[in-house]
């Protein structure tokens, strides 16, 4: 059969186990459609395992089993594995919102898909997976059984793999929205449009952070989408919790989320607003605000852009807190690590001239795990921050 043939020397990531090839370790690539598997061999000629192939992208090959597993078999080991993770610490009666698969974080790059209550939201960013992806909705909708089975594939890595976006119901009934619960609190997620699947599952410790810290206080809650964050913390009993996002739509249904949580209609107010605009102009007083943006670095090229964007923001939230006050903030740029991310906050707290402490620091919630023989499937940190 044919294979793919690394150069000397450039099979120690795969021997690693970890998922990536690129263009520059090939030695021999042979005449193949794009996206389809193929086996991956040492120089030597040593089966490696199976990776499906794109000379569109730049991440040239991505693998799907390693050794001498058959891909097919192993790609199902890896559904079964992932579900089986969730099964054991998820309690469909407490939490109903989870991620199933994570990509290279559970062995199946290009694929992430996420249960709410018993719709499966799927979202594909490979030629490769998109070409597997029979497989896979049959494997999950026979495990899983669920009501629907949506596709939300509207992600920029599809258009270097040369993929348009796709947004479709795969199997079951048209489901538009569905109430799911996360520790016991209910939020109302529409499938059809939002951000992601429809909701930030890999805040879910924060959220519970937020709720634990938000006493006494007056939060606003930048980046709100749905409002999760401002529903947690006036659970957790905070005077007030305002919400600021540039999506009318978004906060349209945080006000649906206050509803069915029972909060009093003054219990917060409502901004669709720039949040860099919003946090110049005179407002509430707010002694904790929660900073969650959109990733501003999506491409290692944006990295300056990006980090930027964050001392800015960061800068405006410290200088804006009353003291002694909290800021939550966040960043989910994969390109901008944990050790960058502290860097620009240390000049945003400086610029602000603010006296500020790190109480704890945050990453993903557990069910999007990070793989340890691949270190890019770590994206999201976060810092509790203390000003006085």
């Amino acid at each position: 059969m044919k294979a793919v043939v690394l150069k000397p020397g450039r099979d120690k990531a795969i021997r690693h186990r970890h998922h990536w090839i690129f263009s520059g370790a090939v030695r021999d690539l042979p005449e193949f459609e794009d996206g389809a598997v193929l086996p991956v061999r040492a120089a030597d000629g040593e089966l490696l395992g199976h990776a499906y192939f794109n000379r569109k992208s730049s991440i040239t090959g991505r693998m799907v089993s390693f050794g001498q597993e058959p891909p097919e078999e192993a790609i199902r080991r890896s559904l079964d594995r992932a579900l089986a993770l969730r099964e054991r610490y998820f309690d469909p009666a407490v939490t109903n919102a989870r991620r199933l698969i994570n990509a290279e974080g559970d062995g199946l790059p290009g694929l992430v898909a996420d249960l709410y209550d018993d719709v499966l939201v799927l979202q594909v960013a490979t030629l490769g997976m998109e070409k597997l992806k029979p497989l896979v909705v049959d494997h999950l909708a026979a495990a899983l059984r669920p009501r629907a089975v949506y596709e939300r594939s509207d992600l920029p890595a599809r258009r270097e793999e040369g993929l348009g976006d796709v947004e479709a119901l795969l199997a079951g009934e048209a489901v538009e929205r569905v109430r799911i619960l996360e520790g016991g609190i209910p939020y109302w997620v529409v499938l059809t449009s939002g951000q992601k699947t429809g909701f930030y599952l890999d805040q879910r410790e924060s959220r519970r952070l937020v709720r634990e810290c938000a006493a006494g206080r007056r939060v606003l809650n930048t980046f709100a989408y749905t409002g999760s964050f401002s529903v947690c913390a006036l659970l957790g009993g905070a005077v007030r919790a305002d919400s600021v996002d540039s999506s009318a739509p978004a906060m349209a249904l945080a006000r649906e989320n206050f509803e069915l949580n029972g909060l009093p209609a003054g219990a917060g107010l409502f901004f669709t607003a720039d949040v860099f605009e919003f946090l110049r102009e005179p407002a509430l007083d707010h002694d904790f605000i929660i900073l969650d943006p959109p990733a501003f670095a999506k491409k290692r090229t944006d990295v300056v852009a990006g980090c930027r964007g964050y001392k800015d923001i960061n800068r405006l939230a410290l200088q804006r807190v009353r003291a002694p006050g909290l800021v939550l903030t966040f960043s989910c740029s994969h390109f901008v690590d944990e050790g960058l991310f502290q860097q620009v906050v240390f000049q945003a707290a400086h610029e602000a001239g603010r006296r500020v402490r790190i109480l704890q620091k945050h990453r993903q919630a557990f069910d999007h795990p990070v793989n340890i023989y691949q270190p890019e499937t770590a994206y999201l940190k976060g810092f509790l921050l203390y000003v006085d």
